[in-house]
């Protein structure tokens, strides 16, 4: 394939070639701001410093639109032979024989990820570079799912699912998902397996759901919600994975997956696509996730507090 029209884009020690630079993937249309590959690469250069350590280590899933949002939608999970070879790769197991994902470790591949039109990276929550492997996750996810694009339902529910993560000892770093709702986020030490944890997390949500049977719901079928906010820990099992933050969102106007203060959660100017590719770096920049504990908890107290608080 020709070279003509790509661009030179120098991370670290590699020059990665962006093809068709020009080529626009989020349309502008209906008050959309329209971006372009191009505009996709500079934001994931820019942003790289603040999104790679939550990639570090990660199989991802690939959400590609090789013609913009107006084409195809591709979810890759296999890397294809024609990636470089630096690109880090994690073989990994699945039911009758192994896939072999991308992991991404460092601004070159993302660079390479952008130029693949590959708009959302998709995390695992378990780690190829920990002790306790991929079967083991540090990272604990409740999706705040609402019935329509009713942010305040969402803000509702997050109170009342950290204020219960209070009573249970856990830290929990609220995200917009850059769609429609929040993702409650809660770092682990890796010690519990995917089955551990996503009994705790199906045990909690019950319990929120069971203090607020109005307005919250762990039914996985929509018509069995009845309107209520869906608390979705179905994220939380091995090979599932989640939207990473700082990641773009495949819809018109490219909103972005940024992590929030709690005082942004409150914030009745914020909801799930307040941050797009056009100023999501700035709040990258502001820290948002300084207050949340680097290292990961045990879930062995917050389990009996929980089993307490049931009764």
């Amino acid at each position: 394939m020709s070279d003509a029209g790509a661009r030179a884009v120098r991370a670290g020690r590699r020059t990665v070639r962006i093809q068709r630079p020009g080529k626009v993937l989020f349309p502008g249309r209906g008050g959309a701001k329209e971006y372009t590959k191009a505009d996709l690469a500079d934001y994931y250069r820019s942003v790289a410093p603040y999104l790679l350590p939550h990639l570090r280590g990660r199989p991802l899933m690939l959400e590609r639109y090789p013609d913009g949002l107006d084409g195809q939608r591709f979810m890759q999970k296999n890397t294809p032979e024609h990636y470089p070879e630096w690109i880090t790769r994690a073989e990994v197991a699945k039911e009758g024989g192994t896939v072999t994902h991308v992991v991404c470790d460092d601004t070159a591949t993302l660079l390479h990820l952008a130029d693949q039109a590959c708009l959302t990276l998709h995390r695992w929550l378990s780690r190829t570079d920990r002790a306790h492997g991929l079967h083991h996750p540090d990272r604990l996810v409740f999706d705040l799912d609402p019935p329509g694009d009713d942010f305040a339902a969402v803000r509702e529910a997050a109170a009342w699912l950290r204020e219960l993560l209070d009573e249970l000892g856990l830290p929990a770093a609220p995200m917009t998902t850059g769609s429609r709702g929040l993702h409650l986020v809660v770092p682990l030490d890796g010690r519990h397996d995917f089955t551990e944890v996503r009994a705790f997390a199906h045990d909690v949500a019950e319990l929120a759901a069971a203090r607020h049977p109005d307005r919250l719901t762990t039914a996985a079928r929509k018509q069995d919600r009845g309107g209520r906010l869906y608390l979705d820990v179905q994220r939380n099992a091995y090979a599932q994975t989640a939207v990473a933050p700082y990641t773009v969102r495949a819809r018109p106007g490219a909103p972005v997956a940024v992590p929030l203060t709690w005082e942004q959660v409150d914030d009745p100017g914020v909801d799930a696509r307040r941050w797009s590719l056009a100023d999501a770096v700035d709040q990258a920049r502001t820290d948002p996730w300084a207050g949340v504990p680097r290292r990961g908890r045990s879930l062995t107290r917050p389990r009996n507090r929980l089993a307490a608080l049931r009764g």
